[in-house]
């Protein structure tokens, strides 16, 4: 009787084996990526464009409502802004409400006593990233934020990752002539735009392997309605030189969202919601791209 046991017993293990081997050697053929593989570090690069920085809300309500992830925002003048928005909540929602909420004289403070340096002071803006960003420093954000803005004695890049948010935001946001340059050690910046509306390179350098880039310096300026003021037209005159590199560097993104909003004038504050919503669609047209980048 025991050999008759100890016999039935072999032919289990030897049953139970055999088919082990068969599903591991048909799960393995049919794996598509390891079990253990990393997910892949993305980058979102929101870009200037005066007003039209709202379609950025529109595209980040609808990344977060699609759960693509962001490890990292680069942000290039009002980039900068809403993206540190965001970073502080990283909630699309409070981004929205707060965005909505924004008023011209926040962030242009005309002054006819500053117009030998600029048409604006700049203080406004720093004031009101005091009233409406939670963190002081960006190590402090719940997302990592570099904020970029542009040497004017070197004509580099600098990358503020560290330090007060209210300064890096004033840098980066420094048009020429509407807002005076920010001293900052032996450098005097200004906006990040002047090199470019957008910074593949450095979410690259900063370790970014899936980077997608939010234009919204596309342009389609209509002035027929009558001469252009000097802060328009040192606007658009600035969007006009970053857009030509932004097509110089469109290979450099994996992604690249283009909202619909040239026909909104650069310093028109009336139109967020259409803006918002032009976001949104842009947005939404990527999606397919970015989940197949993603390998879901």
């Amino acid at each position: 009787m025991f050999r008759h046991v100890q016999r039935r017993h072999g032919w289990t293990i030897l049953v139970w084996g055999a088919a082990v081997l068969a599903f591991a050697v048909f799960s393995g053929g049919c794996a598509t990526a390891p079990q253990n593989a990393q997910p892949k570090k993305v980058a979102l690069v929101l870009g200037g464009g005066g007003a039209r920085g709202f379609a950025h809300v529109g595209v980040i309500r609808e990344l977060e409502n699609a759960k693509i992830p962001i490890d990292l925002i680069v942000g290039v003048s009002v980039g900068s802004l809403i993206g540190a928005m965001y970073a502080d909540s990283a909630n699309s929602f409070t981004l929205e409400w707060k965005s909505f909420q924004i008023d011209k004289k926040e962030i242009f403070d005309y002054s006819v006593f500053n117009l030998r340096e600029s048409l604006a002071k700049g203080e406004a803006i720093k004031a009101y990233v005091d009233h409406n960003i939670t963190a002081r420093y960006l190590e402090d954000l719940k997302i990592p934020l570099a904020v970029v803005a542009a040497d004017l004695n070197t004509g580099q890049p600098v990358v503020f990752q560290s330090g007060p948010i209210r300064d890096a935001i004033r840098a980066s946001t420094s048009v020429p002539g509407v807002f005076p340059p920010v001293p900052h050690g032996n450098q005097l910046l200004v906006d990040g735009g002047v090199l470019g509306n957008l910074s593949p390179k450095i979410a690259r350098d900063l370790g970014a392997e899936i980077v997608i880039g939010v234009n919204v310096s596309k342009r389609q300026p209509d002035f027929s309605n009558g001469a252009p003021n000097i802060l328009s037209v040192v606007l658009e005159s600035i969007d006009i030189m970053s857009e030509e590199i932004v097509r110089l560097n469109r290979d450099r993104f994996d992604v690249l969202i283009e909202p619909d909003v040239g026909n909104v004038g650069i310093t028109d504050f009336s139109r967020k919601k259409e803006l918002i919503e032009a976001g949104r669609a842009a947005a939404q047209e990527q999606l397919p791209n970015l989940k197949r980048l993603l390998g879901r």
